[in-house]
């Protein structure tokens, strides 16, 4: 940044342009005159460098008197700085891996993928948050731990995929309380966890109530999304002869767990039936769990008066020493 402390001296410099005219003006009266009977021969005699330099000497002059004004007015070169001071959020996103997720009623995808998309968005539109994953079918496992690389954590939301047969179910406590675990010894000064799940709890050795009660605890608030059209949707089936067939299938959310999970916890309950209502929630949960940024912004300034000044002197004292020697006029 560029300034002048002392603007109004910048007023001085009209005396500038006003002195060019003066001395244009009187020019030729400062001019002595002789008669000649011709100038024909004076004319071819050359113009040295000492005449072109003494005819000009007011430029330097009026140079002078811009530097010495610029110099009053204290010109300054500033840096700007900030110091910000955030209160940072730590979130836990736990997301239903289950094969149910497969259901195709977030056209034009299936559950997962709709899942996976929108997270991402959350994910990269928040700042100065840790934040974390963890996926849950039969069993609860942490993705990813609070990072703050963003790029890194978009990465293995991608990579995404639903749970082997081996692994189904919907163990929600156990998502619950792997995501506590992560959270229990952040010192944010908000703890948030994020739950969708499309079905009822039937697997894990934790009861969702008491992970929940155990959220509570350690003051970690949790949003649930049940995930699913109302009434039935489509899920795909691959048959070993007939190939791939779509079967109705019932969308059993217990919306009166995930309610009391979040109520428990001072959260709120959303139910999710296509992509942009999802989308919408996740809007939603994001304008409530802001992060608090205070920012602090200050300018400190270089005085750069002795440049223009110093120049300026520099410049006075050497026409004082030309005027005297090499551009000296005899009296």
């Amino acid at each position: 940044m560029f300034r002048f402390a002392d603007p109004y001296y910048l007023l001085l410099l009209v005396i500038v342009p006003l002195l060019a005219w003066y001395h244009w003006r009187r020019r030729h009266r400062l001019t002595g005159k002789i008669r000649y009977s011709t100038l024909r021969h004076m004319k071819k005699l050359p113009v040295t460098w000492r005449q072109r330099l003494r005819q000009h000497a007011y430029l330097f002059r009026l140079l002078i008197i811009t530097l010495i004004i610029l110099g009053l007015a204290r010109p300054q070169s500033g840096t700007r700085k900030q110091e910000i001071t955030t209160e940072g959020i730590d979130i836990m996103i736990v997301l239903d891996v289950s094969t149910s997720m497969l259901a195709e009623d977030f056209k034009p995808k299936n559950r997962i993928e709709a899942a996976k998309e929108v997270a991402k968005e959350f994910v990269m539109g928040r700042n100065n948050d840790r934040i974390g994953l963890v996926i849950f079918a039969g069993e609860a496992f942490t993705q990813c731990p609070l990072t703050l690389d963003y790029g890194v954590l978009t990465e293995l939301i991608d990579k995404i995929q639903v749970a082997p047969q081996d692994w189904d179910g919907t163990a929600i406590g156990s998502g619950i309380a792997t995501a506590v675990m992560r959270l229990r010894d952040s010192k944010a000064k908000s703890k948030v966890i994020i739950l969708l799940t499309d079905g009822r709890n039937n697997a894990g050795e934790i009861d969702p109530l008491t992970a929940a009660q155990i959220a509570q605890t350690f003051d970690i608030r949790i949003y649930t999304i049940g995930a699913g059209s109302l009434g039935s949707a489509l899920y795909p089936v691959d048959d070993p002869i007939f190939g791939r067939r779509y079967v109705s299938m019932a969308v059993e959310i217990d919306e009166n767990l995930l309610r009391r999970i979040a109520d428990k916890t001072t959260g709120k309950y959303f139910r999710a039936t296509d992509t942009e209502k999802l989308r919408q929630i996740y809007k939603e949960i994001n304008e409530m769990e802001k992060t608090k940024i205070q920012v602090k912004e200050f300018t400190k300034y270089k005085e750069l008066f002795v440049n223009y000044a110093g120049v300026g002197l520099f410049l006075l004292l050497l026409e004082i020493f030309l005027l005297h020697t090499v551009l000296r006029k005899l009296p």
